[in-house]
């Protein structure tokens, strides 16, 4: 597996959220199918658990001697992995309490 850092886009991710740069909703007539924050979360949790079940992999051919895979690529797979199960916790941690607000709130 081929592990590379690409420089992060902040045009292209506002993009992708549906903002402008300057932070703002994109303005259209009809709306776009599939960006609904359900979608969203599903993606970012599955790509967090192929990252580290690719680490994993990795790490099992490291100790497997496996020539093909070096320490560097598992261990820079092991700490993108872990990055995003910890921004996944903080994530969780901000519903539940966003939860947990809303839900004691005074009607």
């Amino acid at each position: 597996m081929n592990v590379t850092l690409k420089p992060f886009d902040f045009a292209q991710a506002v993009a992708r959220a549906g903002l402008t740069t300057s932070g703002q909703p994109i303005k259209s007539g009809k709306a776009v199918e599939g960006t609904g924050f359900q979608q969203s979360l599903g993606k970012a949790l599955e790509a967090v658990s192929k990252a580290q079940t690719d680490a994993t992999a990795m790490q099992r051919e490291v100790q497997l001697d496996n020539p093909t895979v070096s320490l560097e690529q598992t261990m820079v797979a092991m700490q993108k992995a872990q990055i995003g199960f910890q921004a996944t916790l903080q994530v969780r941690n901000r519903l539940v309490q966003a939860y947990s607000d809303i839900m004691g709130m005074q009607v």
